[in-house]
């Protein structure tokens, strides 16, 4: 199979390929849009299910330092989640925006911006796929050697 320089042979942004991109961008500033508006819920969350978990009756009778600790948890745990959350969205956002104003304005700065942030999007939850799978793979090892132990 013949290796083609893509730089070499003048890649062009067909019609059609700029209506996909158009279409991409658009739902991806729509995703987007949804998502900081998860991760804001979420950050408001983190300071209302507390207070809401430790009312519980199972939970109103336990030590107070005991539900503090586990109301300060919990808080800094949906903070952790909305934070790790918003960057997914931020790039999604500069992909979508820069890609709109890209194939409006025929700016190649713009369409590569727009690209840039399409990569560290993907190389984000790529990342972050390889860290939950390693940790699977952990859990896993620790599980078996845990029942060989017992075994």
């Amino acid at each position: 199979m013949e290796n083609l320089d893509l730089l070499n042979n003048d890649l062009q942004v067909s019609p059609a390929s700029q209506t996909f991109l158009n279409e991409v961008a658009r739902w991806g500033k729509f995703l987007s849009i949804i998502g900081f508006i998860f991760c804001g819920l979420m950050a408001l969350m983190a300071f209302f299910i507390p207070t809401l978990i430790t009312s519980l009756p199972p939970y109103n009778q336990v030590a107070s330092s005991i539900t503090s600790a586990m109301s300060v948890g919990i808080t800094i745990g949906y903070l952790l989640l909305s934070l790790l959350f918003f960057f997914p969205c931020l790039y999604l956002y500069r992909f979508a925006v820069k890609m709109k104003i890209a194939l409006g304005s025929i700016s190649q700065e713009n369409f590569e911006i727009s690209l840039q942030n399409l990569k560290s999007l993907l190389r984000f939850f790529g990342i972050l796929a390889i860290i939950f799978l390693s940790f699977y793979a952990l859990v896993f090892i620790i599980g078996m050697l845990g029942l060989a132990m017992n075994g």
